[in-house]
């Protein structure tokens, strides 16, 4: 059978499941061993108490019986109501029974109430007050007859008192184990938080700490955190160490050719400029993750200023809307390098660019729409990989690059523990294009 339908109402972090798992057997067993103890022991003893006291009753009344007056009642049954610890007196003709109010954790008292009622026909009224005596009134010949005694003869003194201290215990025990549990999960949480900032492209300090299985997780993942940036540096430096290689020879085909009659250097120019045109890329994918350092930054002034530079540019860009305030750690280089392509690509493939930016407690998303041609959803997870051009969807005519744009772009969102979002516009009809990062 699953159990899928419970997973909506299960807690979602760990301390709250762990909490879980150590309340629920907790409150298990007190209700349990309460009900047990109150149907095997407490109603079992309170019913042979109760039966005991009404067999002294009825020997208490039985004496009675015969007698013409009350007086001469309460004298025939002084030795016995001697004897058994009782003491009698009849109520006046306008006088009620005196019940009174229980306490409220007195869970006993309805028991001894309805034994007694079963066992003594002729009771009116059963007073069993918050004191240590418990009052009977008896319909006799004679008028109501009122039977006072201690109320420990009809059932066990303070019955609740088990239950208090399981209960009592129980509350110290779980506080004791919360706060050991909350240290053996502090190590986890401090990994999670250690992961979870890596993703977004800064590494905090981090040691492993904890159970065993806990520390062997942290010193996993230091290495895997090492060996990440090892490849990171690794691309990095071999990208730009070849597009810096190339340059110089570059340089040197370009002073070639301008030597070389116009007629007969232009087709090899343009094939230079755009070997060129292809280190750049290069290089600027190899820079576009790792450049500068995670900074707090508000979002809307750094969107605006793109925009105005890009207004400079001769380019049409508008800032349409902005919904939310605060401010949020990034890499400002890297998230203006990563707007700018957006841009870029959506004035190349169409007539203007409109952004949007919304900021929530928990994201940030930038939005880039474009009124150009758009990509079919069947290629838009292909036009986000490195090197792929899909210029017969985006119209070649238009402009022309080496497929590392929205590339870069991906890129720079996962640094930010991120990510590209490519869908049609509803607003221009173009491409969309959404920046999605946590807070």
């Amino acid at each position: 059978m699953s159990a899928d339908w419970l997973k909506p109402y299960m807690p979602r972090s760990l301390y709250a499941r762990a909490a879980l798992i150590l309340v629920l057997p907790v409150v298990v067993v007190l209700l349990v061993v309460g009900i047990a103890f109150l149907q095997k022991h407490l109603e079992d003893v309170t019913e042979q108490m109760t039966r005991a006291a009404s067999r002294e009753v009825l020997l208490v009344v039985g004496v009675m019986e015969g007698a013409e007056t009350q007086q001469e009642a309460l004298a025939a049954a002084r030795t016995d109501m001697q004897s058994l610890s009782m003491t009698a007196s009849f109520l006046g003709i306008n006088e009620e029974p005196m019940i009174g109010q229980r306490r409220w954790y007195d869970f006993i008292a309805p028991r001894v109430e309805a034994d007694l009622r079963a066992l003594l026909p002729d009771i009116e009224g059963v007073a069993l007050p918050s004191g240590q005596e418990a009052r009977l009134y008896i319909n006799t010949d004679l008028g109501l007859l009122q039977l006072k005694f201690d109320r420990r003869r009809l059932s066990p003194a303070a019955p609740h008192q088990l239950i208090v201290t399981m209960v009592f215990f129980a509350v110290v025990m779980t506080t004791i184990s919360f706060l050991y549990m909350r240290n053996q999960l502090r190590p986890i949480t401090r990994l999670a938080e250690a992961a979870q900032a890596f993703g977004r492209g800064r590494v905090v300090p981090y040691s492993p700490g904890g159970a065993i299985e806990v520390r062997a997780a942290g010193s996993a993942f230091l290495d895997m955190r090492a060996r990440i940036e090892r490849q990171m540096e690794q691309r990095t430096m071999m990208l730009s160490g070849v597009s810096h290689d190339l340059r110089t020879p570059l340089t040197r085909l370009k002073l070639g050719l301008s030597m070389l009659p116009e007629d007969e250097a232009a087709p090899l120019k343009q094939d230079v400029d755009e070997m060129q045109l292809l280190l750049d890329s290069f290089l600027e994918f190899s820079q576009g993750t790792t450049e500068g350092s995670p900074e707090t930054v508000e979002p809307i002034a750094l969107i605006e200023q793109i925009v105005k530079d890009a207004c400079r540019a001769g380019h049409v860009v508008a800032l349409v809307s902005v919904e939310g305030e605060g401010t949020i750690a990034l890499r400002p280089t890297a998230m203006r390098r990563a707007v700018e392509n957006l841009i870029g690509n959506a004035v190349r493939y169409g007539e203007r660019a409109d952004i949007s930016l919304s900021i929530t407690p928990k994201s940030m998303r930038i939005r880039v729409e474009d009124d150009g041609p758009g990509i079919p959803p069947e290629q838009r997870s292909e036009a986000i990989k490195p090197f792929s051009r899909l210029d017969p969807a985006r119209n070649q005519n238009r402009g022309s690059g080496v497929g590392l744009g929205l590339a870069i772009v991906s890129d720079i969102a996962r640094a930010h523990g991120g990510v590209l979002r490519l869908s049609k516009s509803e607003r221009l009809g173009g491409l969309c294009a959404d920046i999605i990062i946590g807070r």
